[in-house]
């Protein structure tokens, strides 16, 4: 069974005491492998800054085997204005995310990041519409706000980071994530 990281730490605390009271605790082997460093850098996102930031949390508080902070620059997130939204993965965790400044402005932007992290992560699209599904992205249309991953999302992003999957990570370009920005006037 797998435990939340909440857990795994009262469990630690509470054997640290139990120590300091003379008392000797058995720690059961953990059966995830230990946690990676998704280490994303912010500095050129621009308006997309804090979402990105909300988007790491949203990864961190929905799986268990990695821990997204701005430790590095594994991950780089950029914005541009126009072309498309998208992802490019040059290894498990590491590549980097550009936002649309004008697809965000007709999607939540706080799901385009986090859709487009979960590339990053070893997400594929999954155009069915659904908004309870992340990498379902612009295809559950522009009303849906929903930047959390679902479960089967999680638990593949776990399955990717375990240790026997770290040494099989491929690269991937992923594009197209949602539908064409709007048409922009001539006078912006």
């Amino acid at each position: 069974m797998r435990l939340p990281r909440i857990t795994r730490a009262l469990a630690t605390l509470a054997a640290a005491m139990l120590a300091t009271l003379g008392a000797v605790a058995v720690e059961a082997a953990p059966a995830t492998a230990a946690l990676r460093n998704v280490c994303y850098n912010t500095s050129q996102a621009g308006p997309f800054a804090s979402y990105a930031n909300q988007a790491a949390t949203i990864w961190n508080n929905a799986t268990l085997n990695i821990n997204m902070a701005q430790c590095g620059s594994n991950l780089m997130i950029y914005y541009t204005y126009g072309g498309g939204s998208y992802a490019v993965r040059n290894s498990l965790g590491n590549g980097y995310v550009v936002i649309d400044y004008y697809q965000a402005q007709q999607y939540s932007p706080l799901r385009i990041v986090t859709h487009e992290i979960g590339h990053i992560l070893g997400l594929p699209d999954n155009y069915n519409g659904n908004c309870a599904i992340l990498m379902s992205g612009g295809s559950a249309g522009t009303s849906c706000t929903n930047p959390y991953p679902s479960s089967g999302e999680a638990t593949t992003v776990d399955r990717n980071f375990s240790f026997a999957a770290r040494t099989a990570a491929t690269s991937g370009v992923f594009t197209d994530s949602w539908p064409a920005p709007a048409t922009v006037g001539a006078g912006r």
